[in-house]
């Protein structure tokens, strides 16, 4: 080794005195070069060197101080003399004396300087890179803060800002249709809430209103823009021939109220100095203000809401919202006032209608009965109700999607986002199981809220290629690939005739119109709402949804409008914001994507069959991802139009790259369940033919229970067709039924068959099919059909699937016992979640408001024993699904995968796909291997000691094991 001149930062050495030179030549791997914390040590003791040896060393002049490989090394003095030899020393004296004074460095190999270079250099790298990050993630989270907590207070400077603009230019600003009637809405309404709040304040305690300690926690101008905008959101979400029910809008503005009370309650008295506080309270203020603020930008959200809550409100109650809802209703409707268009000519006087009128509606229970029911409602003029879905846009969405990863789940209301209300559970109000989730320790329920993080801290972002497909044909009316007319359909004309049949048939026409108008409306809002979540996402490089359960166990995101669990409008415009590269097995998995999204059967091919599909459609799928809108349009007869063009534009790219493989995709990839809830019943049951029905077992191509019970279906109406019409009335409709038998006809009833479908449901979903069909026009004959294939279907059901239906049997039986006891049914879930069936007779609360008397419901002290009794079955399938889901997902994120669930279908990436097909078969295996209904029957007999409940139904041989060989189980 050549003498080093002098010591250099890359170019140091050491040697031990008992390690051999060929030791010290061995290259290190670079994980132990850069994997040891930086320590400050010194170097080993050494002595001087023969001077026979060939080896010279070369030695520092001055004290220095170097890293080395990440170790912080010194040295302090240099030799006192010359190294006499190359052989160290192995007096022990004389070696300790030498250590204490002297450090001796020589040069390294070159393959030392070469990995030490690189290593530092992507040490730098990370290190600057964490830093970007580091500031981008505190920039994004002040937004999120943001976001949350004032809202409200920007929509109301922008109106502040728009009234100056209309004062100082003297005519009205160029706004949309709904922004248009709010500035026209909110000073009248401002002033009236301060009036009303100056007067509640000057009356004394005995006969001030209820609500009065209430109206006053807001400033006037942001509570007029909350009741505006929630008003209009129950509009758009959803009316009934233009009218709202009375307690759901007046309980709704009260809980927007009081949300906004929490925050605004907490700022207002940190900011502001009144008059009399003294010193010290001043002092307290500042400093708690400081605190909150400290802890924001030191990201300390929890603790930060901690300080906001101890200083809050009492939760308020559903009667003190409803009070102060209905009072800020009923000053709406005094001020809210719409105007028809102006005529030509000028000369008519303006004309000024009130937008909203209080009434009561009469209903009764069914056509002749002599039940009614009476309640208020709120009736919307109907030149309020005209374009109004083309505004949906501009309405305040709350719960957005995150801009930051959402906090961890700790408990019942510890998580999700950072200071909007966030619940682990949708429990509806039922107090049941709201004790039973805050009396859980984290310990418990640790592996549920794992699930949830891993659900929330999945980063999604818009696909604005297929954002932009939408954009243009919603601009162009819609109604194509799945999006709604926006046209309403026309209101028939009413005949000249008096005859009363046409009269009658007139009539049934009119309703018919009408309901589709409306259906149209509800829907054209819904789309414009998930577009202008997408047009406010599409900007940002990703975004996240905390997800909470429902009382079952199933995740869903909290936000309710942009989702992948909703349409395929939404499922196309997300993707996943990280891209993996595609990979030899993405590629296949992508291929075979398409061709279940595309479905009309080919999703029941084999895999090679689905590959070959894919294959002969190169060209269409090439044109679709080129010229998506003025091409062949292939992509529209696909049955989720929006996602299958997704994947085409994915697919074309790789090929069209020289490198297929290494292609960057972000495209989620599905695998679904095949008829999921016969699944479970299958896997609790051990049936080898309900197993091999549903794809437990492998087989050369996927098993398809639908058309199984559609075949027998039809072998049934054949049978019924050959009697006489005379005796058998059923004979005339299974003739006409004969031919139009088929899977589609019964896939949702069969679907839903093991989620407790009832004899009605099935009859109203077989009715919307064969309402598609359009081979049976008279309405009379359509119900009657309807109810004759909804009776064969549930009978071929009962007969393929009879295990199954013996569990459901014997579940509904534990719970009619435990009902009929006056007890609501109980268990826990196999990840530890507390489940309650929230089924009581709900009491009738009436409280007395400023607009009517309102009847609120609440749950009462007795137990519904029909509901509890028919829900159970399904909902404990339902909480072992989500339970299948949740540890699926823990272990996908464990093995590094992007991960997304939609109940019976997981999402990952292409390249992914073969990692999580082994995770979810080995989860469900290690599920079902437990004893769930036998655990189950014992936590009934020792949580109910007295009742007397039946015995397991028997299993079956099934070897649960057949399933991680079944490639079809989940494809």
């Amino acid at each position: 080794m050549a003498p080093s001149p002098s010591l250099s930062l890359n170019q140091t050495s050491l040697f031990h005195p008992q390690t051999s030179l060929v030791t010290w030549l061995k290259p290190p791997s670079p994980s132990a070069l850069f994997r040891r914390k930086p320590t400050k040590r010194l170097l080993p003791p050494i002595s001087a060197a023969s001077p026979s040896s060939s080896t010279s060393l070369s030695v520092t002049e001055k004290p220095t101080t170097v890293h080395f490989h990440g170790n912080l090394i010194e040295s302090h003095d240099s030799f006192a003399g010359a190294i006499k030899g190359a052989a160290f020393t192995e007096n022990p004296v004389e070696r300790n004396e030498l250590s204490a004074t002297r450090r001796l460095f020589t040069q390294d190999p070159p393959w030392i300087s070469a990995l030490f270079l690189k290593g530092l250099t992507k040490m730098v790298v990370k290190i600057e890179r964490k830093d970007i990050d580091k500031r981008k993630f505190d920039s994004l989270r002040r937004r999120q803060v943001k976001e949350e907590t004032e809202a409200w207070e920007r929509m109301v400077d922008e109106y502040r800002d728009l009234e100056k603009e209309m004062c100082e230019k003297s005519l009205a600003p160029n706004l949309p249709y709904v922004k248009h009637m709010f500035l026209g809405w909110f000073q009248p309404l401002k002033e009236v809430i301060e009036r009303e709040q100056r007067l509640q304040k000057n009356k004394s305690k005995k006969v001030r209103a209820a609500y009065a300690p209430h109206i006053e926690l807001l400033p006037a101008d942001k509570m007029a823009v909350i009741v505006m905008h929630k008003m209009m959101g129950l509009v758009m979400s959803g009316h009934e021939d233009g009218c709202i029910q009375v307690v759901q809008a007046a309980v709704s503005i009260g809980i927007a109220i009081e949300h906004e009370v929490r925050i605004h309650n907490f700022l207002k008295r940190t900011r502001k100095n009144n008059a009399g506080d003294s010193q010290e309270e001043l002092k307290d203020k500042q400093l708690l203000r400081k605190r909150v603020n400290s802890l924001i930008r030191r990201k300390r959200i929890i603790d930060a809401l901690k300080v906001v809550k101890s200083e809050g409100i009492k939760p308020w109650g559903r009667a003190t919202q409803a009070k102060l809802g209905s009072r800020l209703l009923e000053l709406l409707i005094e001020t809210a006032y719409v105007q028809p268009p102006l005529t030509q000519s000028g000369d008519s006087i303006p004309e000024f209608r009130p937008a909203f009128r209080h009434k009561f509606k009469t209903v009764t229970k069914y056509p002749g009965s002599k039940l009614v029911r009476r309640y208020g409602v709120i009736e919307c003029d109907s030149l309020l109700l005209a374009g109004l879905d083309k505004s949906a846009k501009h309405m305040l969405i709350p719960y957005v999607p995150m801009l930051v990863p959402p906090k961890r789940w700790r408990g019942y209301d510890k998580g999700g986002y950072l200071f909007l209300p966030s619940y682990i559970m949708r429990t509806h109000g039922s107090k049941k199981q709201q004790d039973a989730l805050k009396d859980i320790s984290s310990k418990t329920a640790h592996r549920v809220f794992e699930a949830l993080d891993t659900l929330g801290n999945t980063k999604w972002r818009v696909n604005r290629k297929i954002l932009d497909v939408v954009e243009r044909l919603w601009a162009d009316g819609g109604n194509i690939a799945g999006l709604v007319n926006r046209e309403d359909v026309p209101i028939p004309e009413k005949p000249s005739s008096e005859d009363p049949e046409e009269i009658q048939s007139w009539k049934w026409s009119v309703r018919k119109a009408k309901k589709t108008n409306r259906e149209r409306h509800s829907l054209r809002c819904d789309v414009e709402l998930k577009l202008s979540v997408a047009r406010k996402m599409k900007d940002e490089e990703g975004f996240y949804y905390p997800h909470n359960l429902d009382f079952r166990g199933r995740a869903y995101p909290m936000h309710p409008h942009l989702n992948h669990l909703s349409s395929d409008l939404c499922r196309g415009t997300l993707e996943f914001a990280e891209g993996r590269p595609l990979g030899k097995s993405g590629l296949y998995w992508l291929k075979i994507h398409l061709a279940n999204l595309y479905a009309g059967g080919v999703e029941k091919l084999s895999h090679e069959g689905r590959l070959a599909f894919v294959e002969n459609h190169l060209d269409d799928i090439m044109d679709s991802a080129e010229n998506a809108i003025h091409g062949r349009r292939w992509w529209l007869k696909a049955e989720d139009p929006f996602q299958c063009l997704a994947a085409c534009v994915v697919l074309a790219q790789a090929l069209k790259s020289p490198s297929p493989y290494s292609v960057i995709s972000h495209l989620p990839i599905h695998q679904d369940g095949s008829c999921n809830g016969l699944q479970h019943y299958a896997a609790l049951g051990r049936d080898s033919f309900e197993a091999a029905a549903v794809n437990l077992v492998a087989g050369e191509k996927p098993a398809d229970v639908y058309s199984e019970i559609s075949f027998r279906v039809h072998e049934i109406m054949k049978k019924d067709s050959n009697k006489d019409p005379e005796s058998n009335p059923t004979a005339a409709l299974a003739k006409i039924l004969i031919n139009q038998v088929d899977r589609k006809l019964v896939k949702q009833t069969v679907m839903t068959s093991v989620y407790g479908v009832t004899y009605v449901g099935a009859r109203e979903q077989i009715k919307r099919r064969l309402e598609e069909k359009g081979v049976i026009t008279d309405e009379r004959m359509l119900f009657a059909a309807a109810c004759y294939s909804a009776k064969v279907t549930l009978a071929a059901l009962g007969e393929i699937f009879e295990a199954a239906r013996a569990i459901m049997s014997w579940l509904g039986d534990c719970a009619k016992i435990i009902a009929s006891d006056n007890n609501s049914v109980r268990w826990t879930t196999p990840l530890g979640l507390p489940v309650v069936q929230p089924y009581c007779r709900s009491e009738r609360h009436l409280i007395r408001t400023s607009l009517q008397v309102l009847a609120l419901q609440r749950e009462g002290n007795t137990v519904d024993v029909r509901k509890q009794r028919t829900a159970f079955p399904p909902n404990f399938v339902h909480s072992l699904d989500g339970t299948h889901m949740m540890m699926t997902a823990v272990a996908c994120r464990e093995a590094g995968l992007n991960f997304a669930g939609v109940h019976d279908s997981y999402w990952t990436h292409a390249c992914d796909v073969d990692t999580m097909n082994r995770i979810l078969r080995e989860k469900f295996v290690e599920l079902y291997s437990t004893p769930i209904l036998e655990d189950l029957l014992q936590s009934f007999q020792e949580s109910y000691p007295d009742l007397v409940f039946p015995s397991v139904p028997k299993r079956g041989d099934f070897d649960l094991k057949e399933v991680l060989r079944s490639q079809y189980f989940f494809n």
